[in-house]
């Protein structure tokens, strides 16, 4: 083993924005002082018990077109959930887009978030 993860780090256009939204899906601490880690305008962090996700402007984002080949999704987050429609309603409410609602068979939805990063909501 060469290391341990630190964090994933996501570009966007509005850090503070991106990981508000992420905290309201997944809870946990924004922008959390802990040595060795800047926070500024152009990079956020939330910490979620053990896993850490970073948010770092991109003044020329461009966001991902799930399931366009030529522009990939570069990551995506699977979040598991009991209730897929109460979920989704949620999220969408934070202002999340859905990409993919499946057919009410599969046990997974697709969604952007609000800087375009696609995330699956996956019944646990």
């Amino acid at each position: 083993m060469i290391g341990t993860l630190h964090c994933v780090v996501l570009d966007c256009p509005d850090p503070q924005a991106l990981a508000a939204f992420y905290q309201s899906v997944l809870g946990g601490e924004v922008d959390r002082p802990v040595s060795g880690w800047s926070l500024d305008d152009d990079w956020s962090t939330l910490h979620t018990g053990g896993q850490v996700l970073a948010f770092q402007r991109a003044l020329d984002h461009r966001p991902p077109r799930w399931p366009d080949p030529e522009h990939p999704q570069q990551f995506h987050l699977d979040v598991g959930v009991e209730d897929l429609d109460r979920a989704e309603r949620e999220v969408l409410a934070l202002g999340a887009t859905a990409l993919d609602a499946g057919d009410g068979k599969r046990s997974w939805r697709v969604y952007a978030d609000p800087a375009g990063h696609p995330f699956c909501l996956v019944r646990e």
